[in-house]
């Protein structure tokens, strides 16, 4: 009786449990898209070392190409469990509305299969990425997109506050920014070239540092979320005495500083 004479007394146009308004994008969670935390590089760094470890914890520094490819059934974007994941970069990294948020590591937007010799068409570096960004807390901060150029652009020409972009030679990468090489047609890029329209490229978010080298993580690297090392010059940055990259197996050509809250 003391039950039903509360639950009379209530209002019953207004709900007993509230709830927190819908998010603008209701695919990010509410911790990412409030966020709860401030826009943070360890948590940055954390995020990228979790999904480097739930893809075996791969090490290639080995010149881009010099490994055989894995046969379809054993590339870790297309193994149970892995390819899943993939979709999560792309639906959680990608803004709503994009055919690319319903890609997986196996599937197209309608749910398709798509052939292991297609998956370039679906390369999901930059969701990766944008993954990152997006569940660290950038919010509407960060230019989140389906390939590297379209954030690298937004740095040059000051698009996004959270990111300003320099030459190699011109600033020393620290923990949490990005490091972005050319690649295929835009081998030879340079940051004098910048901005520039659509070009094929590649980032890495810089996870540890030393005198001698960085520590990155990126995506859809051998088909995984993989780690590699990269030389430095002494004064900390990606380019030697000539301004060329002191790394001879990638022609890095720009470093994306990220302006975290702490």
């Amino acid at each position: 009786m003391l039950l039903a004479g509360l639950a009379s007394c209530a209002n019953p146009h207004t709900p007993l449990v509230r709830r927190m308004p819908p998010a603008p994008d209701e695919h990010v969670p509410p911790f990412a898209t409030v966020p709860f935390e401030l826009f943070s590089r360890a948590d940055a760094v954390a995020i990228a070392q979790r999904e480097w470890r739930l893809f075996g914890q791969p090490i290639d520094d080995d010149p881009p190409g010099s490994r055989p490819k894995e046969p379809p059934d054993q590339m870790p974007e297309r193994v149970a469990g892995l390819w899943q994941r993939v979709g999560e970069y792309w639906w959680e990294g990608m803004d709503p509305g994009t055919r690319e948020a319903a890609w997986t590591g196996i599937h197209d937007e309608n749910g398709t299969l798509f052939d292991a010799s297609r998956d370039g068409d679906f390369a999901w570096s930059a969701a990766f990425i944008s993954y990152v960004m997006r569940i660290a807390g950038a919010g509407d901060r960060f230019p989140y997109a389906a390939s590297h150029f379209t954030y690298i652009d937004a740095a040059v020409m000051g698009q996004s506050p959270v990111l300003r972009a320099y030459a190699i030679n011109a600033y020393a990468p620290r923990v949490g920014d990005l490091v972005c090489t050319g690649r295929e047609a835009a081998a030879n890029i340079r940051f004098t070239d910048l901005p520039a329209p659509q070009f094929p490229s590649h980032c890495d978010i810089v996870v540890a540092a030393t005198q001698a080298a960085l520590t990155v993580i990126g995506g859809n690297v051998d088909d995984a979320v993989t780690e590699k090392h990269l030389p430095l010059a002494a004064n900390g940055m990606l380019a030697g005495l000539d301004g060329k990259p002191l790394d001879t197996r990638y022609d890095w050509f720009v470093v994306l500083m990220v302006l975290y809250d702490r």
